[in-house]
């Protein structure tokens, strides 16, 4: 690991005052700190967002659900408010990596690392959350730009993430057995803004099919997308799956989505 200063503010303001040049901000640590053991990222300063109280939290407000972006994911996976408004983020939440994992990430440090498997970008996409930060809002759609890359700018911090209370939804995932990444998952939602598909681990970032939620907007049942094909150009291809094996997973894991809805 290179030498790096390292800084704990108490307030955004501040940890924002202290994000200059290469500094980056510490969340949960359970990507960077590794990938800066093993030399692959620096910096020259770690922000380090665990003293700042006001990240952290859940609270329901009418039609949504208000999580701070330093919420554990464990938190969230436990919340009875996100049970009972949106349990598929609960159970989204409850299946990320193991119990360590789980305990020591945060929403905000996912969603910000929008590392191309991970679960809470299909989340955030496939409810149309609205990112705050601590100078604007970013809607989901505009948030996740391509491969570990976001709409924020240096410096910007994510302070909360606000979710819409879909009217029925669902999180199903093919999971790599030893990291419990999502090779391929799929969010589905039905709510006030109609119908939204939204995937990871398929391509390089987190993405909706157009195909799919307008099929289930006209009829809202597993066999109303059982016959779409998607092109695999522009799919993940690894060792774990082919690029058309991803792309024929996905109408494969969202039919299952739409079931895991229905049955709610």
């Amino acid at each position: 690991m290179y030498a790096f200063e390292y800084q704990r503010p108490e307030s955004v303001a501040k940890a924002v005052g202290a994000a200059g040049g290469d500094a980056r901000y510490l969340a949960g640590g359970q990507s960077l700190v590794q990938s800066m053991k093993l030399r692959l990222s620096s910096a020259s300063t770690l922000v380090d967002l665990g003293g700042i109280d006001g990240l952290r939290g859940i609270s329901r407000d009418g039609s949504s659900v208000k999580i701070g972006a330093m919420t554990r994911h464990s938190e969230v996976a436990r919340s009875a408010d996100v049970r009972a408004a949106i349990p598929a983020l609960a159970d989204l939440a409850g299946g990320i990596g193991d119990q360590m994992v789980r305990n020591m990430g945060t929403l905000g440090g996912s969603i910000a690392n929008s590392d191309p498997a991970a679960d809470y970008p299909a989340g955030v996409l496939g409810l149309g959350a609205t990112v705050q930060t601590d100078r604007r809002s970013i809607a989901a759609d505009d948030f996740f730009k391509d491969l570990f890359t976001t709409a924020l700018e240096p410096g910007e911090l994510i302070v909360s993430v606000s979710f819409p209370i879909p009217q029925r939804a669902a999180y199903v995932k093919f999971k790599q057995p030893a990291s419990r990444f999502a090779l391929v998952g799929v969010f589905v939602s039905q709510g006030a803004s109609g119908v939204r598909v939204a995937v990871t681990g398929a391509r390089s970032h987190a993405f909706r099919v157009p195909q799919m939620e307008q099929a289930l907007a006209r009829d809202f049942r597993p066999d109303a997308i059982a016959g779409i094909r998607l092109d695999p150009a522009g799919y993940n291809s690894d060792l774990h799956g082919s690029a058309e094996y991803r792309a024929a997973m996905v109408t494969v894991m969202a039919r299952r989505a739409v079931e895991k809805a229905l049955a709610g």
